[in-house]
């Protein structure tokens, strides 16, 4: 705990709060293609049900992070997309570093060797976070997407464990 703050695993009584961040993430305009939020059975059929993290103070959840599955082909079962979302009262206070730090020694300690995101390259105080956290750009996928009418880029990252499929 620090600051009061603890990263713990999510609860479902937290989803509330983690549409209303990801609300907030949606009306910037930067964070998702996604124009509304899901209800709570998009949302966790969706997610991977290991390494769904929230940062809390008290009974506020302040930010989230959790995994998608990327391909359904073994080859690839160590491998998730990763989706971090945090309120925007809490940015700039450190949360994001140790909501990223948490995900990534869970999803080690799950067999994960590869993490990826896509990142709309406006929203550079997400990238910043994932190169601080060992993520590497790996390309841009150009004009991939349009979000209410418009075309958008998106910057593809990936960090490789240096203690999961080292093998």
């Amino acid at each position: 705990m620090e600051n009061g703050i603890i990263i713990e695993n999510m609860k479902s009584t937290d989803w509330e709060q983690i549409r209303e961040i990801y609300i907030e993430g949606i009306h910037t305009g930067n964070a998702t293609f996604d124009t509304e939020a899901p209800e709570w059975g998009g949302w966790d059929n969706k997610y991977l049900p290991e390494c769904r993290l929230v940062a809390r103070e008290g009974d506020a959840v302040l930010g989230w992070a959790a995994l998608l599955p990327t391909s359904s082909r073994a080859a690839y079962a160590g491998v998730a997309e990763l989706s971090i979302y945090l309120r925007a009262s809490a940015a700039g206070k450190g949360l994001g570093t140790r909501l990223m730090q948490a995900l990534i020694e869970e999803s080690e300690a799950d067999g994960f060797w590869t993490l990826q995101s896509g990142i709309f390259p406006e929203n550079e105080t997400s990238i910043r976070l994932h190169k601080r956290a060992g993520f590497r750009e790996i390309g841009v996928r150009q004009r991939v997407g349009k979000l209410n009418g418009a075309w958008r880029d998106v910057v593809m990252l990936e960090r490789r464990s240096t203690v999961v499929g080292v093998d």
